[in-house]
């Protein structure tokens, strides 16, 4: 008799239902003044968020536009609020090598989450 084997597939964590198309990721420099400039007040920027010093492009999800919950986040490196999971706006700094490992994982799921989703754009320049 043949011996048949299970060949799990590639997990897909945090994959959309719909992939988008995403476009190769750049590595363009970006300094904390122009990505505070994108955080969804003025359409004539785009809306970015950043996370571990990478550069996600969120302007097609309205959930990061100005009155919406997760504006917080816009047109900033907003490492640690996504790790400990809070919307406040203090949180919203890039500073997460300090938290436990349990955070460091979340914030790695965001950055997962985020990479699926959203075109990276560039680095956060410091």
């Amino acid at each position: 008799m043949a011996e048949t084997r299970h060949v799990e597939e590639e997990p897909k964590k945090f994959a959309p239902k719909d992939p988008p198309k995403l476009n190769p990721p750049k590595d363009e420099p970006i300094s904390v003044k122009d990505l505070a400039k994108c955080d969804g007040t003025d359409t004539s920027y785009p809306t970015y968020v950043a996370i571990m010093g990478t550069v996600f492009d969120v302007s097609g999800n309205t959930a990061y536009s100005p009155k919406n919950p997760y504006s917080v986040f816009a047109g900033k490196d907003a490492s640690r609020a996504l790790a400990q999971s809070t919307l406040k706006p203090e949180d919203c700094r890039p500073e997460w090598q300090d938290l436990p490992e349990k955070e460091k994982g979340v914030l790695q799921d965001w950055f997962t989450f985020f990479s699926k989703r959203y075109n990276i754009v560039g680095k956060v320049q410091l």
